[in-house]
């Protein structure tokens, strides 16, 4: 069927205003990306720079030479590594026990998670909370804090009620317990649901700001993303803690570029390999069988 002018017009105008928007959705990341890797001297002297003539890498060497970089960095990374696994080893499975229609007083179990999610008890009883466990300026508060969703639980449950039980009861049958079963039935065919929630509980601990702000108050234990934001208030370098004063360090402006780069980049590079599950993932509970 042959388009008219109308809709031929109509699809350029759209195709323009769409490409128009995604310029200037990318140019601050291309402007990030830009600055982050200019030479400090050109960046001196031009101050705004769009097309660097000279590319130099001496605002990531000065950061990962400073101990509270890299320090951070590790933080971020054991947040997200250990948070993650925790998160979905309580989520996955107390969505399995709850989907299980054998399994008494699921109902109730359910009343109470659905209330978690209506009603929020909010920062004063979470900070009450922690500081009588005691874990006040401990990097496990962080992930106690973020250890699991109600939301997320109900969703994996609609997941594991759309998995047959038949398969669950013929490997009863063969010898395994509810254990077992879960672990080398259910889990693998249960992929896309995990590769979803691990990249949101990935992302999450990744960006932890608040929650750590909150609950950690030596500089130390910083994840990356308190670092950097008081990288990008403070105009000096004295976010980063001691550094050698015979080196001079890049511009400012250019090392915070650079933070960002390194901040964002672990997110950008784990996402293409959970890519192929996440589109189902995302469907998690809304078709049953």
């Amino acid at each position: 069927m042959k388009s008219s002018r109308g809709d031929r017009i109509f699809n350029v105008c759209n195709i323009v205003i769409l490409a128009v928007v995604a310029l200037i959705s990318l140019f601050p990341i291309y402007y990030v990306f830009v600055v982050s890797f200019t030479d400090p001297t050109e960046y001196i002297q031009k101050n705004l720079v769009l097309f660097p003539e000279n590319w130099s890498l001496a605002s990531y060497k000065y950061l990962l030479s400073t101990d509270a970089f890299l320090n951070s960095i590790g933080i971020s990374t054991f947040l997200a590594v250990v948070g993650t696994f925790v998160s979905l080893l309580i989520t996955s499975t107390l969505a399995y026990a709850l989907s299980r229609k054998r399994f008494r007083g699921r109902r109730i179990i359910l009343l109470f998670i659905l209330f978690t999610i209506l009603f929020n008890p909010g920062i004063i009883p979470n900070y009450l909370l922690v500081k009588e466990l005691g874990l006040l300026n401990n990097i496990w508060s962080v992930i106690l804090v973020s250890l699991s969703s109600g939301w997320y639980v109900i969703l994996m449950k609609g997941f594991f009620d759309s998995i047959p039980e038949t398969l669950v009861e013929a490997a009863t049958i063969d010898g395994c317990n509810e254990i077992s079963a879960f672990f080398k039935i259910v889990l693998p065919l249960s992929l896309p649901a995990i590769a979803a929630f691990g990249l949101f509980f990935a992302v999450a601990y990744w960006n932890q700001y608040f929650n750590a702000l909150l609950y950690l108050n030596d500089s130390s234990k910083w994840p990356i993303q308190v670092l950097l934001q008081n990288m990008l208030i403070d105009a000096s370098t004295s976010s980063l803690g001691d550094v050698d004063p015979l080196v001079q360090p890049p511009p400012s402006q250019t090392l915070k570029m650079a933070a960002v780069i390194i901040a964002i980049t672990p997110i950008l590079l784990v996402y293409p390999f959970l890519q192929k599950h996440f589109a189902k993932g995302v469907m998690i509970g809304s078709i049953k069988e």
